[in-house]
């Protein structure tokens, strides 16, 4: 049986195609369009196997390989470069490259997500992005009141009901130019409030409180959202082996460095899921504002512990590897979370 490898890129793909002992059958560049990777496949037996990378474009791809009847094996792109080892890159060399490591069983894949899956995780991935350009603008409006010593201590949000009326009245202070552009920013924030309450809205439509919803709320600091969230990005946590794979793919891990007897651990990882991070960091810091009610929680203590030791940083990373290993041992076992017993120590606190 034929195998076959993309190099996909946003206007055109370079295929090679190849029997099972490295001899080209075809080389092809395909140009995108709609139904033309399914087109291509029609030519070949049903049930090859078809590699393409991890790019921003996949979803679509991935979709005619199915649709054609082969198998879609979807390449992590990074490890697949390093594996394959060329010096230089071209689009044949790289087609070239992932059938020989298909041809040897070695070619580094990720799980692909089912279609529909992949349509419910826009939903929250745009509100987190929503998210972040409202945090951005709000920093830029707090910015610019301390340029010009512009303090609101009545309240403790500016952007409340009582806190916009103040800053208003702040921004009277202004030099014109300024002030104007605090006034535009204050729009685009009110129109994000209204988008991401329209995403908040069809969350609570789409996503019922399914079992593993109401599992990962029993976590401290994970609400509602959140475990939308990490819901949709774990998907199946049966392909994670041991709940330290959910950490690094989460991204909560720090990278290691071990030489000559001397062992260190360095900055969080990057190369990892980023929506995933970004809700396990931010239950970490809903815990880090909260510490003060559950001062005997296992995650508290934790949080308390190592930022006296490691600084506030350290500590927020800690309490979320805590976290992404608890959200694996919870939906594994499907039970509630507990904190850990004293006499056992979790894997954060080493």
């Amino acid at each position: 049986m034929e195998i076959i490898a993309f190099d996909s890129h946003k206007r055109y793909t370079q295929s090679l195609v190849e029997d099972a002992r490295g001899r080209v059958i075809a080389e092809d560049r395909i140009t995108h369009e709609q139904g033309a990777i399914w087109q291509y496949l029609k030519r070949f037996k049903p049930g090859c196997s078809v590699a393409v990378e991890t790019i921003g474009n996949w979803y679509w791809i991935v979709e005619e390989i199915e649709q054609a009847g082969m198998k879609a094996l979807l390449v992590h792109a990074r490890k697949a470069k390093v594996m394959v080892g060329n010096v230089n890159k071209t689009d044949r060399l790289d087609v070239r490259g992932l059938n020989r490591l298909q041809r040897t069983g070695t070619l580094p894949t990720v799980w692909i997500p089912p279609g529909e899956l992949r349509d419910k995780r826009d939903i929250a991935r745009t509100r987190m992005f929503l998210v972040s350009q409202r945090t951005q603008l709000k920093n830029r409006i707090h910015a610019t009141l301390d340029k010009y010593a512009l303090e609101v201590k009545e309240v403790a949000d500016i952007f409340g009901v009582r806190g916009r009326q103040l800053l208003e009245e702040r921004c009277k202070s202004l030099p014109p130019h300024t002030r104007f552009t605090v006034e535009q920013q204050l729009t685009q924030v009110d129109g994000l409030e209204g988008a991401i309450d329209a995403l908040e809205k069809r969350m609570s439509e789409v996503f019922a409180e399914t079992e593993e919803v109401r599992l990962l709320r029993t976590i401290p600091g994970i609400g509602f959202l959140l475990a939308v969230v990490i819901s949709l990005e774990v998907g199946d946590v049966s392909r994670f082996g041991r709940a330290e794979q959910l950490a690094s793919y989460a991204g909560t891990t720090p990278r290691v460095h071990a030489s000559g007897g001397k062992l260190r651990y360095g900055r969080l990882r990057t190369d990892v899921n980023h929506y995933l991070k970004w809700a396990y960091v931010e239950a970490a810091n809903a815990i880090c504002l909260n510490r003060s009610r559950w001062p005997k929680r296992h995650v508290c203590c934790l949080y308390e512990r190592l930022r006296s030791k490691k600084g506030h940083a350290v500590a927020i990373g800690a309490v979320a590897r805590h976290l992404a290993e608890a959200t694996y041992w919870v939906l594994t076992k499907k039970e509630q979370y507990q904190d850990p017993q004293s006499s056992r120590r979790s894997s954060t606190e080493a």
